[in-house]
């Protein structure tokens, strides 16, 4: 089976278009539309009523009810530091969680991850480790003792770039090293989305698609839905890996 998680968000908001599910029943509804296209992981961005992103206990609460009402499989959220800023807060809010995820992305590069990170494992909850590539995260994930206990590394090339994603993917691949024997999610944002998770499938990595990473379809079509997104995710990357094999 072919790990693709659906990426169902991320920091867009209403201007992006209304393809974007913002509010708690859009995200259950376009998470469930995933799923049955052959996704196996959820990741999402819980939104205030206004559109931005959040890690407040209440927003979190009634973003995760909605999605387990309506799917069976892993659900995670973001805690980039772009929702809560001061790491304080931000550690003090998620530490506030009345409704657990089963795992949540901490991006290393960002200050305080260290302790979020060790929060939520001492919670029970997964971490993602986000490594960006074009900052210091991974050296910083390579000499952590936490590395180890993490449930994956979230490898995001931050190229949007169709020509050189790829060669980016594979620096950052390269910088991760072991990446202290985690599995590891490789993907892209934007125009070198299509081409990173290409590369995932001739690696055999698992991968990562939605609206969050890319709104248009690999012929440049605009993607009516994350359940689409995830249909030719699978095409493209089951065409990848066939390629790779010959």
């Amino acid at each position: 089976m072919v790990n693709v998680q659906v990426c169902l968000n991320g920091t867009r908001a209403a201007t992006d278009g209304t393809r974007v599910p913002l509010t708690p029943e859009a995200m259950a509804e376009d998470a469930a539309r995933a799923v049955a296209a052959g996704a196996v992981d959820v990741h999402v961005h819980p939104k205030t009523p206004c559109g931005h992103d959040s890690v407040s206990p209440r927003v979190v609460a009634a973003t995760l009810q909605a999605l387990r009402g309506r799917v069976r499989v892993p659900v995670g959220v973001t805690t980039g530091a772009w929702a809560e800023p001061d790491p304080a807060a931000r550690l003090e809010r998620v530490r506030g969680w009345t409704v657990l995820p089963d795992h949540a992305s901490v991006n290393w590069h960002e200050p305080g991850a260290e302790e979020l990170a060790a929060a939520l494992l001492d919670a029970g909850v997964g971490v993602e480790a986000g490594i960006w590539s074009g900052t210091d995260g991974a050296a910083g994930f390579a000499r952590s003792p936490l590395g180890p206990r993490v449930l994956r590394v979230l490898a995001e090339v931050t190229d949007p770039s169709p020509v050189t994603a790829e060669d980016g993917a594979r620096a950052l691949l390269a910088e991760l090293g072991s990446a202290h024997g985690r599995p590891v999610l490789l993907h892209g944002t934007d125009e070198g989305a299509w081409p990173v998770l290409r590369l995932a499938g001739r690696l055999g990595l698992a991968t990562r698609v939605g609206m969050e990473d890319v709104l248009v379809l690999p012929d440049g079509q605009p993607a009516d839905s994350n359940a689409r997104l995830v249909t030719e995710a699978l095409r493209e990357y089951a065409q990848a890996a066939d390629a790779s094999s010959r």
